[in-house]
């Protein structure tokens, strides 16, 4: 036995004493494997050791020496310049998906997070002091909650003018049920997302969204009054209920800052730069975010329920609705616009008749009384008023606005115009400048 000191880790000062005692016939080997849980065979090599270097030689081998796992040099450069490359504003596990998927280096999350901490190529998170939230546990059925938002964002990150991502996510999976780009958090933008939803998955249970105006009337005086949505998922037998705080929809508010990082840089990936591409693009990302991070229920039922309304049915319940009452001449006005019943002669039946309006999203209007559609002209329109902005729709109608008046500037009119021929020629000069 050598003398001097000599520097052992705990686990093998907790084997010294055993294999001691097996040495000196105290302790059988077996009792010896149990408390050490290791095999009989590797007890003999450890009392053969023993025996031959005394306490020293219960010292690990590899301590000290460059481990025969370790990534080479050459493989940590290239993936370090493979993120500088193509991936410089990655996390290190979307990185490293890429990485894996596209260059087939095949590396651990916490390796290449250390090596890009190394690089300062990512920059650790600060813990934030824990906020205090009473957590509410997942609905056990697909379909029974389904969390809905818009996630207003610059997503084509200047390829294109800002729009909004509409997110459906099912409450028990974690699954992306429906997404849909719009150039702004609507009525028409949620509409044509439920309808995709319902020609997919069917009718869920509830949707739970936030206190938006396409949600509810938030008007003081007009807090019981039914917002267009609001009467859709009506006629569908679909409960609507509003959260009261962000954090009461967390599933949906922590998806958008997850699509937020990833969709945007996989639509980079991809070129894609417009609303078009995008919701193109968007099945085929959904599949991959669901098989990466969606769960299964708890329950294998599914509270889906099938969609009983006629294509024609559903697309006038997702419409715009009103009710008119018809005039003596049979006329009722909707949108700034007059109409007329044709073919009814005089009408004295249908005279102070309440008619119900459907304009759908296409632009097409109709109307109905008792269930029958009823024909009638259109006069010419005024023009519409402009509707109420707010922070989440500000930025389409800037864009829609700024368009119309670069239409405007570049017009000019023709030398044939009405107005020109009835002025002298200084007059339609004079004017002619002022236009331009």
């Amino acid at each position: 036995m050598q003398q001097g000191q000599i520097t052992m880790s705990f686990k093998e000062l907790d084997r010294l004493p055993i294999i001691k005692a097996c040495v000196d016939k105290k302790l059988s080997q077996k009792e010896a494997a149990l408390r050490m849980d290791c095999s009989l065979r590797q007890v003999g090599r450890l009392i053969k050791v023993y025996r031959k270097k005394g306490p020293i030689g219960l010292i690990s081998k590899h301590r000290g020496k460059v481990s025969n796992n370790k990534i080479s040099a050459s493989v940590q450069d290239t993936a370090l310049a493979l993120i500088r490359k193509h991936y410089g504003d990655f996390g290190p596990t979307f990185a490293r998906e890429k990485l894996t998927e596209i260059h087939g280096l095949k590396l651990s999350t916490e390796t290449l997070r250390q090596w890009m901490i190394q690089a300062n190529l990512w920059t650790p998170k600060a813990q934030k002091a824990a906020r205090i939230h009473q957590r509410r546990s997942r609905r056990s059925c697909l379909g029974e909650l389904v969390q809905i938002d818009g996630s207003p964002h610059d997503w084509f990150e200047g390829r294109a003018s800002k729009c909004t991502l509409i997110v459906f996510i099912d409450d028990a999976t974690s699954r992306l049920m429906a997404l849909h780009f719009s150039p702004s958090e609507t009525t028409e933008a949620y509409m044509k997302t439920l309808s995709t939803y319902l020609g997919i998955h069917g009718r869920p249970s509830v949707l739970y969204s936030d206190r938006h105006s396409v949600f509810r009337v938030n008007h003081p005086g007009k807090a019981e009054q039914e917002t267009q949505f609001g009467r859709a998922l009506r006629m569908l037998d679909i409960q609507g209920i509003p959260a009261n705080s962000p954090q009461a929809k967390g599933r949906v508010e922590r998806a958008n800052k997850t699509l937020q990082n990833r969709l945007i840089k996989e639509m980079r990936l991809a070129h894609i730069s417009s609303i078009d591409e995008a919701n193109q693009f968007l099945p085929t990302f959904m599949e991959d975010y669901n098989r990466r991070f969606s769960i299964d229920p708890r329950s294998s039922e599914n509270a889906h329920r099938e969609v009983l309304h006629s294509p024609e049915e559903l697309q006038s319940i997702l419409s715009i609705q009103a009710f008119r009452k018809l005039s003596k001449d049979l006329t009722f006005q909707f949108k700034n616009k007059e109409y007329q019943l044709t073919g009814y002669g005089k009408g004295y039946r249908l005279r102070q008749a309440i008619v119900q309006v459907c304009k759908s999203f296409g632009g097409e209007v109709t109307a109905f009384y008792q269930g029958q559609n009823l024909a009638f002209r259109v006069f010419e329109p005024d023009q519409e008023p402009q509707p109420i902005a707010d922070a989440k729709t500000i930025h389409g109608l800037v864009d829609e606005a700024r368009n119309k008046q670069k239409i405007r500037e570049n017009w000019k009119s023709p030398s044939h115009h009405p107005w020109r021929r009835y002025l002298p020629k200084t007059e339609q000069i004079s004017s002619s400048l002022r236009i331009n």
